[in-house]
């Protein structure tokens, strides 16, 4: 892959009726390369997009081929009215319908459907997924303003236009999935229910009322595409369809301040480096919608945000309590898409080796390698965008900007280095972490404010430290065998490797590193074994640590890192801890409380 590295994906040519069409993409070396370095030109993105649409037309061929071998998949809808409504549109309207095509709805739609018919998803009834191509074919229509007759699902009173909104039809509302017939004419569509007289609306520009609910829209820019807030589609979500959700007008005011903010703020980084976003570019944002079984997550749900590669330009956001760390999101985000785009057509990584081993700075949970690859690349961008940061003119800004720079690249560099060394990198996947590496390093030599840095340095450590004794374990063959090396005063034995422990999944706050990221201490806080560390008094810290060690239950393992943080502060020979803390840990099992600091001694030497 010298400067133009090929990758092959069959695209249909639109331009055909009979027969397709089938030509190889080959994306540059150039475009390549600012895609691996963590940003990405107009010109490359748009390669990535191309790729996606290329993808997204197989996809739906193979939908059509599972439609046409078993039309019963349709169940009652018909099969023949749905593909001639698509075609027409698309033979009167191509761009509109190839938009569509591209919609981060009809992608997380189809992948979807095609999951269910592989056995791998669940949902509704497989024939009001499938039969969800109907609501595509009349959103075509709508666009091209051709004619169509159609029976469209309906979830109650519900039938979702993809990407244009969501007809309430006259009638009780509920989950049952039932046909209802649609026309389509003129840019306008009928809609008729069991319930009352039909709904006839005008999607494209129709304001909201009782029948007609349009996705909502935020503004990037005169004469620039405007963002999608979705709260209707039923695919909107990562997994399986849900029910809609509308935004009351608060949230939804909100919701525009904040994206409004956050666009001036993206546009003073420009947007082709790492770390630069053009907010136009991004297609749609999904409000986070709490579920029951968001209790263990591993990241805080006030700050959850997820994207998926079947919805390019697609993100799902809890709303942030500020236009800063909404500009982040998207950041992060995007950077999601972007690498999602370019595996569709590379393989980056030759073993998808899913076992959650590996630290990952940005999440309480083991990762696996691919995972791990997807975060080194999103937080170069959020690695970047704080870079930018440290030069606003707020000062509160900056200074937090400039903790936040020196964070995330000591962070992210060695997440880089770990895939280096543990990952079976594919040629490209070895051309973009040396990108990537080469990205990193070099923000590594600018300078920062070496208060910033210090306390930067000092809360990547302790991140670490607590991390690998909330997940990791000593095998129990080394545990005992330090034990009994304690007890008869020979050397500490060697360590093996680490197990991972089971169970131990959710999100933990990590209190201590919120006070390292303010440039003064909470004077009200100054008395709490967390604050006197970060504060620069660790005899103090050390002993407020252990006073709380010596209470009944199992060491908590925030406290327990504390202390050794602590302990290497003030014996910086025995630093060498920091590197495998949960050996301390299993040793001090077997250690009366008041012989800790000597056995800490003992293991270090």
């Amino acid at each position: 892959m010298p400067n133009s590295p090929p990758a092959e994906h069959a695209e249909h040519d639109p331009s055909t009726t009979g027969s397709e069409m089938y030509a190889p993409i080959r994306m540059p070396g150039p475009l390549f390369d600012e895609i691996a370095a963590g940003g990405g030109s107009p010109e490359a993105v748009a390669f990535l997009v191309r790729g996606e649409r290329t993808r997204r037309l197989l996809l739906l061929r193979e939908l059509l081929d599972r439609l046409d071998a078993d039309p019963a998949l349709l169940g009652p809808l018909d099969a023949t009215a749905v593909w001639s409504a698509l075609e027409a549109a698309a033979a009167r309207a191509p761009g509109p319908v190839d938009d569509l095509l591209l919609s981060p709805q009809v992608g997380s739609w189809l992948a979807h459907t095609l999951r269910r018919l592989h056995g791998t998803a669940s949902g509704p009834p497989l024939w009001a997924d499938a039969g969800q191509l109907a609501a595509v074919a009349a959103a075509a229509a709508v666009h091209a303003g051709t004619e169509a007759e159609l029976l469209l699902p309906a979830r109650g009173a519900a039938v979702s236009l993809p990407a244009l909104g969501m007809v309430r039809l006259p009638g009780p509302d509920g989950d049952d999935f039932h046909a209802v017939p649609a026309q389509a004419r003129g840019g306008r569509i009928t809609v008729h229910g069991p319930h009352g007289p039909g709904v006839t609306v005008r999607p494209l520009d129709a304001p909201e009322s009782a029948h007609w609910l349009p996705v909502h829209r935020l503004g990037t820019g005169p004469g620039l595409p405007a963002v999608q807030l979705d709260d209707l589609d039923p695919y909107r979500d990562l997994d399986e369809p849900i029910a809609p959700h509308r935004l009351g007008p608060d949230e939804l005011r909100a919701w525009h301040g904040l994206f409004r903010e956050a666009v001036e703020l993206l546009r003073q980084d420009g947007g082709a480096g790492p770390g630069g976003l053009r907010p136009e570019e991004i297609s749609r944002i999904v409000p986070w919608q709490a579920k029951d079984e968001d209790a263990g997550l591993p990241v805080p749900s006030s700050g959850l945000s997820a994207s998926t590669g079947d919805a390019f330009a697609s993100m799902v956001i809890a709303r942030p309590q500020d236009p800063v760390a909404l500009a982040e999101t998207l950041v992060h985000e995007f950077q999601h898409s972007k690498l999602g785009a370019l595996l569709h057509l590379f393989p980056l990584v030759e073993d998808e080796e899913r076992a959650e081993l590996h630290y990952a700075p940005w999440r309480a949970d083991p990762r696996h390698l691919p995972g791990l690859l997807h975060g080194a690349y999103a937080f170069v961008g959020v690695t970047g965008f704080w870079r930018a940061r440290t030069h606003d003119a707020d000062t509160g800004r900056r200074d937090r900007a400039a903790f936040l720079f020196a964070l995330r690249r000591l962070q992210t560099r060695m997440v880089l280095r770990t895939l280096a060394t543990r990952a079976r990198l594919t040629v490209a996947g070895q051309r973009l972490v040396t990108r990537l590496t080469g990205t990193v390093d070099g923000w590594l030599r600018e300078p920062v404010e070496p208060g910033a840095l210090a306390r930067a340095r000092a809360c990547a450590v302790s991140h670490r430290v607590e991390w690998r004794l909330r997940n990791l374990r000593c095998g129990e063959d080394e545990r005992d065998r330090l034990a009994e090396a304690w007890r008869s005063g020979a050397a500490p034995v060697r360590g093996g490797e680490p197990l991972v422990v089971p169970g131990s999944r959710g999100y933990w706050q990590d209190d201590r590193g919120a006070l390292f990221s303010a440039p003064e201490p909470d004077a009200g806080a100054a008395s709490t074994a967390d604050a006197l560390l970060v504060a620069g008094h660790p005899e103090a810290a050390r002993s407020a640590y252990a006073a709380r060690l010596r209470g009944p239950g199992a060491p908590d393992p925030h406290v327990m890192a504390g202390w050794l943080l602590a302990h290497t502060a003030l014996h910086p020979a025995d630093r060498r801890l920091l590197a495998r803390p949960e050996r301390l840990a299993a040793l001090l099992e077997a250690v009366e409380p008041a012989r800790w600091t000597r056995a800490a001694r003992w293991l270090a030497a």
